[in-house]
């Protein structure tokens, strides 16, 4: 199932956040575009997904060009949910040294991100 929302993609320092108007707390974040646009895809996938697994009312998405950005710009994202459904992501909390959070995230990395390349890795090996 397609689905295609409005997002407002924002640049901070040397990393960018969007978040989607219509979806209240649906947002990520990336070192470059490409990588926040990925983001935002699975962003959105994992949003929806969770709000049709709770048989929750989508909300219609907005036209995108109502939305006026003032610090970034506006970008229509879409998602398949199909491809997600089987991967949807978990959340897990771990524990690291304060200072290794602290430089990672000054460097903008995507812990997520790390934290699957890493498990990847390691299965496969």
């Amino acid at each position: 199932m397609l689905f295609v929302y409005p997002a407002i993609f924002h640049k901070e320092n040397e990393a960018y956040w969007v978040e989607f108007p219509d979806l209240e707390g649906c947002h990520t974040y990336g070192s470059s575009i490409n990588e926040t646009m990925e983001a935002a895809q699975e962003a959105l996938s994992a949003y929806l997904l969770t709000l049709l697994e709770q048989k929750k009312v989508l909300a219609p998405p907005s036209d995108i060009s109502t939305i006026h950005v003032n610090d970034g710009f506006s970008s229509l994202v879409s998602c398949d949910i199909n491809q997600y459904k089987d991967a949807k992501a978990v959340k897990k909390t771990l524990t690291i040294p304060s200072w290794l959070n602290d430089r990672a995230i000054s460097m903008g990395i995507n812990f997520s991100q790390v934290l699957q390349e890493a498990l990847l890795s390691k299965i496969q090996a």
